[in-house]
């Protein structure tokens, strides 16, 4: 049974298994779909620094020119970047990455000239790649054009913000994201002072909602280390923030989507259910719309509300990554809309935050009284087992839930937008969800205060260990 999968943004799966015919089948599948919809033209093609990218990429050239169309190489850049010059030029496009995962995973982003595919396209891609039935790889003999596209993303940015950072020090960790050195350079158009920090020459897998132990100590340790105003990255792709603060505690990614938007003056949001739950506090936004996780889902809603009286709509996910619905009219220049998941945007927004109101970051996230959030994960999960917990969760099963919740004042409702979110007696919330990128379950918890919150995430990864591992 193969590991490939359509999950929350695009096809993902072991290396092994995407290399060769299945990358190559799934291009063509994708090329079949744009040519029956009377696409043709260029296909714009980029990827992420993980060590399996530049041969995948090279493999997506080869199907596209096989399909009849132009396979156009962008190197190696961010998803975003490569999204918005797709659709500068109303091209179709295919990002190789696995954003977060580990090296040994990787995975294929679609796009159409109007942005990122959506699921009923995943399904047609699918149909598409069962009827062409390929059996192998010809030679590959195509030499693709090249195209910059950094620099139309560059200037995105430094036009709409200008010299909004001047003056900041903000820390850049580096380690293997493709945006790395995109960011140094625009935070320095931009005024500030960008101070380079752990470059890695080998593919560091991180994740934006379950960040590893090591990178919140580094982050801590930079800040004791030196005088800076905010330490920022991203994930693999570049479509994922991370924003620390001048302590070097990392701003949960809802609380940074959330300060773009106040920043940006939107009075619409999209976010998933595993955001957190202080979004729905009366008089943050004028109105706030829940989704299941994954950016499709995202993007169908804003397009929905900006068909209904919204003015300006922005998404954005748990994970940080921030979708721009709309244009943004801001000191007379304007920033236009970009619907797909973006890092830069909400990094320079944050940060331009804390310069206009000469506040910390600090100071800022705590004045925004978010709820005790956590998220982890247990890996190497199949799905299978965690759909069983779920649905056992789920069931009239009074004992089960006991099991895990009695201490918390039972379960007083559930949310079944996506996987299950509990709302305990206690006011504190547990969600189960099974990752749509790799064979993990998603543990997601808010309380009251960050101790209760971490004894909450532990007695539920124990818990859910106990009734998920092969025993």
């Amino acid at each position: 049974m193969t590991s490939l999968k359509f999950g929350t943004s695009g096809l993902r799966g072991l290396v092994t298994e995407l290399l060769g015919l299945p990358t190559y089948s799934h291009v063509r599948a994708f090329c079949a779909m744009l040519r029956e919809d009377g696409v043709a033209g260029d296909v714009l093609i980029g990827h992420d620094l993980r060590s399996s990218s530049p041969l995948i990429a090279s493999q997506c050239a080869q199907a596209v020119a096989d399909a009849g169309l132009v396979p156009i190489d962008c190197g190696a850049v961010p998803t975003p970047a490569l999204a918005l010059a797709a659709m500068s030029a109303g091209s179709a496009a295919i990002m190789v990455t696995g954003s977060h995962i580990p090296d040994d995973r990787n995975g294929l982003k679609f796009y159409r000239a109007q942005g990122e595919i959506d699921k009923s396209d995943e399904q047609r891609i699918l149909a598409e790649h069962a009827r062409l039935t390929l059996t192998e790889v010809p030679e590959a003999t195509v030499a693709p054009q090249t195209r910059d596209v950094l620099s139309g993303y560059r200037a995105r940015y430094t036009a709409f913000f200008g010299r909004s950072l001047e003056g900041l020090t903000v820390g850049v960790y580096e380690h293997s994201s493709v945006g790395r050195d995109l960011i140094c350079q625009v935070l320095a158009a931009l005024g500030a002072e960008p101070v380079s920090l752990g470059r890695s020459d080998r593919f560091i897998p991180v994740d934006t909602e379950a960040l590893r132990a090591e990178d919140e100590e580094l982050a801590k340790g930079w800040a004791e280390q030196r005088d800076l105003d905010a330490i920022v990255s991203t994930d693999g792709d570049a479509d994922r923030p991370l924003v620390a603060d001048e302590a070097g505690r990392f701003l949960r990614g809802d609380l940074v989507g959330a300060l773009t938007a106040r920043f940006l003056g939107a009075d619409t949001i999209v976010t998933p259910v595993t955001s957190n739950s202080a979004l729905d506090r009366a008089g943050l936004f004028q109105r706030v719309i829940r989704t299941k996780v994954g950016s499709p889902y995202v993007i169908a809603s804003m397009e929905e509300a900006k068909n209904g009286n919204a003015r300006i709509v922005i998404g954005f996910e748990a994970n940080g990554g921030v979708l721009l619905g709309s244009d943004v009219e801001r000191d007379g220049t304007v920033l236009p809309a970009l619907p797909t998941r973006d890092a830069l945007l909400p990094i320079l927004a944050t940060l331009a935050l804390s310069r206009e109101e000469g506040r910390k970051l600090s100071e800022i996230a705590d004045d925004a009284r978010f709820a005790i959030a956590l998220s982890n994960r247990l890996q190497e999960i199949p799905q299978d087992r965690t759909a069983a917990l779920i649905a056992r969760l789920d069931a009239d099963d009074a004992a089960f839930r006991n099991e895990a919740f009695a201490a918390h004042g039972g379960v007083a409702a559930r949310d079944r937008r996506d996987g299950l979110r509990l709302t305990l007696g206690s006011g504190s919330t547990v969600h189960f969800r099974a990752s749509g990128n790799a064979p993990e379950l998603r543990v997601y918890v808010e309380a009251h205060d960050l101790p209760a919150a971490e004894r909450l995430m532990q007695e539920n990864l124990d818990f859910a260990a106990a009734h998920t591992r092969a025993h």
